[in-house]
């Protein structure tokens, strides 16, 4: 049985990767050169909801150049450690 304090951590995850995924796909659209006005305003809100997070990871783990790609080892390590934490909180 699920406890209510651990369902409600795992909730909190949910809508965090959630948020990570929007972030993910708004990052996308303006890297393939699409910018409808919406993005601005979802970039904003993803960037100021996932950074605080994100950007001491990032402190610790640059990303990683190829080429003229970055890729951002912080970002993908912060989502799988909110997954595998939601797995844990749903757990208990």
């Amino acid at each position: 049985m699920v406890s209510f304090i651990g369902a409600l951590i795992g909730y909190v995850l949910t809508a965090f990767v959630l948020v990570m995924i929007a972030r993910l796909v708004v990052d996308w659209v303006v890297a393939l050169g699409k910018d409808p006005e919406w993005v601005g305003k979802v970039r904003q809100v993803t960037h100021s909801l996932t950074e605080p997070v994100i950007a001491p990871v990032r402190r610790i783990l640059p990303p990683v150049r190829a080429g003229g790609l970055a890729i951002d080892l912080a970002f993908t390590i912060v989502l799988l450690a909110a997954l595998i934490l939601r797995t844990v909180a749903f757990s208990f």
